[in-house]
């Protein structure tokens, strides 16, 4: 049972081993949908809209209160 116990928890420890991403592997990387934000523009006006409203500052670097005037 020890053995076993033993050789599943090598082998959960293998699958989180990291490669290095290739050369010929980083335009799959690169491609628009992949990106975290794909519209920054969009997202940045969004951000400020909700802070505005909700008079409150979240986890982005934006400042100000509910007036909407930052």
């Amino acid at each position: 049972m020890r053995l076993v116990l033993l050789l599943l928890s090598l082998s959960g420890l293998a699958a989180c081993a990291v490669e290095p991403v290739e050369a010929w592997e980083r335009d799959f990387l690169a491609r628009p949908e992949m990106a975290w934000d794909p519209d920054a523009l969009g997202s940045s006006y969004r951000n400020h809209v909700h802070f505005s409203k909700e008079a409150s500052n979240g986890g982005a670097s934006a400042g100000g209160g509910g007036c909407g005037c930052n």
